[in-house]
C-alpha cells in the first residue's frame, strides 16, 4: 500500500513540475531567426545554425503585426528584451514590438499597436493544440522552450520575416 502511495506521489509530482532550468555553455547566440511563412525558429551563432525549431504563430499569420488585437506575429527586427521564468505558457523570453516604427505607423492609423510579443511555449493549457494559435507570439513545444531560453539571452537580436 505505502508503495503504490509513493509511485502516485512520484507520478502526480511528475506532472505538475514546473519549468526546467537547462544549463548551455555553447557558442552564443548572436541572432534569432523567424521564418513565419516556413513555421521556423532558428538560433544562430554568427554564420552558424545552432538549432532549428517549428513554431506556432498568431491565428492571423499572413501579414505585419498593426494593431492590438489583430492575432498577427510582427515582421522586422527586434531584441530580447526581457525573460519571464513564471509565465503562464511554461516559459517566455520577450520580443521588443513594438518600435518606433510599429507605434509611428500605429499611431498614423489611429489604433494601439499592442505588444507583449514573446517566444513561449505552451503550457497546460494549450499543451495539445495544434496549428498557429497564438494572439500574435512565437510558440514551441514546452521542452524546446526550455532549450531556447537557457541559450538566448536579453539583448539578442531577433529578425522575424514574412
Amino acid at each position: 500500500m505505502i508503495a503504490r502511495r509513493t509511485a502516485l506521489l512520484l507520478l502526480l509530482a511528475a506532472c505538475a513540475r514546473g519549468p526546467r532550468f537547462l544549463d548551455y555553455d555553447g557558442p552564443e547566440v548572436t541572432l534569432v531567426r523567424v521564418l513565419k511563412s516556413e513555421r521556423r525558429l532558428e538560433l544562430w551563432h554568427h554564420d552558424t545554425l545552432l538549432e532549428d525549431f517549428d513554431v506556432a504563430l498568431g491565428q492571423n499569420p499572413i501579414g505585419h503585426k498593426q494593431r492590438r488585437g489583430d492575432s498577427r506575429t510582427p515582421e522586422g527586427r527586434y531584441v530580447i528584451d526581457r525573460r519571464n521564468p513564471e509565465s503562464a505558457f511554461h516559459l517566455s523570453i520577450g520580443i521588443s514590438y513594438p518600435n518606433e516604427a510599429d507605434r509611428a505607423r500605429a499611431a498614423e492609423a489611429g489604433v494601439d499597436p499592442g505588444g507583449d510579443i514573446v517566444i513561449h511555449g505552451r503550457g497546460p493549457r494549450f499543451r495539445r493544440i495544434r496549428g498557429d494559435w497564438t494572439d500574435g507570439c512565437i510558440a514551441v513545444t514546452d521542452r524546446e522552450m526550455e532549450r531556447i531560453y537557457a541559450m538566448v539571452q536579453i539583448g539578442t537580436p531577433i529578425e522575424i520575416l514574412p
